[in-house]
C-alpha cells in the first residue's frame, strides 16, 4: 500500500512536464529514471527518503509516494510538487 497517492493537473505537453518533474528531483539531488509516460524517483530530505513512481494521462501527472518519512504529511509533498510543477 502506498503511503500517498495523488495527481497534479498540469499545461503544455507530457514532454515538457516530464522535464519539469525530472529537473525538479534531479535538482534535489534526486535520482529519476523513466520518459516522458511513466518511471521511478528517489530523493533524500534531511537522511530520510521520498520515493514513487509517475505516470501521465492527458494533461495529468499522477504521483505514487511509496516511501517517506512519518513526520511529512502527504499534502506537504503535494503542494510543494504542485507549486514546483505548475510554474
Amino acid at each position: 500500500m502506498s503511503a500517498c497517492q495523488f495527481s497534479v493537473p498540469f499545461k503544455g505537453t507530457a514532454e515538457e512536464i516530464y522535464l519539469k518533474t525530472k529537473n525538479a528531483v534531479e535538482a534535489q539531488g534526486g535520482q529519476f529514471d523513466g520518459d516522458y509516460k511513466s518511471g521511478t524517483f528517489s530523493v533524500s530530505l534531511m537522511s530520510n527518503t521520498i520515493a514513487g513512481s509517475y505516470s501521465v494521462e492527458g494533461t495529468e501527472l499522477h504521483l505514487v509516494i511509496d516511501t517517506k518519512p512519518m513526520f511529512l504529511p502527504c499534502n506537504a509533498i503535494q503542494g510543494f510538487l504542485s507549486s514546483k510543477l505548475s510554474s
